[in-house]
């Protein structure tokens, strides 16, 4: 039906000089998802991004495919006339109209748009000839116009060439991945951390992910529905490298050293610690968690303040003000929730303690990880020299 795609974006037009880049960046976003499909041609050009279809191709494999390209605000499919002649575009226009509304007994409104200034007829003027042309020959069909509050706005742009569309099927919006950076995130089984990665992937960042294991105290099984969480947000983020901690040590020394009220927050600052290495050797700008506050005892401000006392970077946290109603919503639109529900338990759960503290002081806490001096180095540094790495999407 369509051979071609206009794709517009939103927040990328407000970056000034540096458009280009992330016009750019957006392209080859655009080719890297739809070279899984088929032989799609994307190019930039005028503040559009355009996708050509040379081939055979499925309609709706292809706008689901592209929205699930961040920065891509509108996906329309669009009638392209090789043409700036404007008895051309009337004429194209009207067969447009002809062929894809069966039924014209609607309202509509011409929206229209001059690539060029010098190009002869003005905007408005395009509007008013098309419309009233519109209007002419299908007026015994019942079509009528209406400036404001159409059933059916037909747009007209006019560039190289001309391309001619009534429909904007909405995109992701945010912007185009690896255009902020990248980050660290630390993944777990759990409903959260993946909605956090496709979170931060929103707005640029790309994503690489830290997985903490606890053989035998976790299976496989654990392992694998982390991997599987990992394969479904790298639909949205791009591939993710993933690396796996044996965390078992670490966590078995830490219960047998500390007081059990204290464990998760001495545990979690040392999985910091450890992800934060990862990232600095992977030029991670950051660590990203899915930390929402007051959702767990961990998750208290006292609580994070103790986290974040042991990382040099900065920590994202997405989620730091959502509900768990709005997680959920989330994780359900981006088809993780299903998986994180799966009843294998992850490290983090099988060593909770029966009252964890939820207003730890840092010094405290501090003076209770003296009691890991002896072997804790030694632990992190097996930890990290035996570190599964397995590559996603």
């Amino acid at each position: 039906m369509y051979k071609a795609f206009l794709i517009k974006y939103a927040e990328i037009g407000l970056k000034g000089k540096n458009r280009h880049v992330f016009e750019n960046i957006l392209r080859d976003q655009v080719q890297y998802h739809l070279d899984k499909l088929g032989n799609f041609e994307v190019s930039r050009e005028q503040g559009r991004i355009f996708v050509s279809c040379p081939d055979e191709y499925d309609y709706d494999e292809t706008i689901e495919e592209l929205q699930k390209v961040f920065g891509v605000a509108g996906i329309c499919p669009v009638v392209v006339v090789d043409s700036t002649d404007w008895d051309t575009i009337t004429e194209e226009a009207l067969k447009y109209v002809d062929e894809f509304y069966q039924d014209k007994n609607f309202t509509f409104k011409v929206e229209a748009k001059r690539a060029d200034k010098r190009y002869p007829i003005t905007s408005p003027e395009m509007c008013r000839k098309l419309g009233e042309s519109i209007l002419y020959r299908f007026m015994d069909a019942g079509i009528k116009v209406d400036v404001h509050d159409p059933k059916v706005r037909i747009w007209v742009e006019v560039r190289n060439k001309s391309y001619i569309y009534s429909h904007i099927i909405p995109g992701p919006g945010g912007m185009p991945v690896g255009s902020g950076g990248k980050g660290m995130l630390l993944l777990s089984g759990g409903i959260d951390s993946p909605v956090a990665g496709y979170m931060i992937a929103k707005r640029g960042v790309a994503i690489e992910a830290t997985y903490f294991h606890a053989p035998p105290y976790t299976s496989d099984r654990a392992k694998q529905k982390v991997v599987d969480l990992a394969k479904i947000i790298s639909a949205y983020t791009g591939p993710i490298r993933l690396n796996i901690v044996n965390f078992t040590d670490i966590q078995l020394y830490i219960y047998e050293q500390c007081p059990h009220e204290q464990l998760t927050i001495i545990m979690r600052r040392y999985m910091m610690r450890i992800a934060e290495k990862l990232a600095k050797d992977s030029k991670c700008l950051g660590l990203i968690t899915g930390e929402s506050i007051g959702q767990v005892a961990s998750q208290t401000m006292q609580s994070l303040v103790a986290t974040n006392a042991v990382c040099t970077l900065p920590v994202y946290r997405p989620l730091i003000a959502f509900d768990k109603q709005d997680i959920v919503t989330i994780s359900e639109k981006i088809k993780t929730y299903e998986t994180s529900i799966l009843p294998y338990e992850d490290c983090c759960t099988i060593f909770v303690a029966k009252h964890p503290v939820t207003h730890p002081v840092l010094s405290v806490i501090e003076q209770s990880e003296t009691h890991l001096e002896e072997r804790i180095e030694e632990l992190v540094k097996e930890a990290l020299d035996t570190v599964e790495v397995v590559q996603v999407g």
